[in-house]
């Protein structure tokens, strides 16, 4: 079901980026999004003039011929990232989004709590990459 996450910085630096396909498979995710964060960055400017709820979950942000972004924004402006296979079951699939954007979430605040990460880098917790990954697998079941 989802088949990458990202967490994308406040400057829109890719802070980590996990998937479980190959290199190759990889990369077009990357393109896929980059091309979501424009998309996530007008949704943002829109919440920002109060005419939106300030729900932190963005819903579909960009559907492509494969797959679907979904989208999540933090209060520091932390963008999460979920690109999902497309499914018929469409109710389900945001549920499942919402509840892997939450425990992506906490794994975000637990690894940028360590006093040895670096704001703003890459996130290169070992525990951290375990739990994305567990998360990507579970998501598939």
């Amino acid at each position: 079901m989802i088949v990458c996450l990202a967490i994308i910085g406040p400057a829109n630096n890719p802070l980590h980026i996990s998937s479980l396909f190959s290199e190759e498979e990889s990369l077009k995710f990357h393109y896929i999004l980059h091309c979501a964060l424009d998309v996530f960055e007008e949704r943002i400017a829109v919440r920002g003039k109060g005419t939106a709820s300030i729900e932190p979950n963005l819903g579909l942000l960009y559907p492509t011929e494969d797959y679907q972004v979904y989208g999540y924004s933090t209060a520091t402006r932390v963008k999460f990232l979920a690109i999902v296979e497309e499914m018929d079951e469409k109710t389900k699939i945001d549920d499942v989004v919402r509840d892997v954007f939450k425990h992506l979430h906490l794994a975000y605040i637990d690894a940028v709590s360590n006093p040895f990460h670096q704001h703003g880098y890459a996130i290169a917790v070992p525990t951290f990459d375990t739990k994305i990954k567990s998360l990507l697998i579970d998501s598939r079941k």
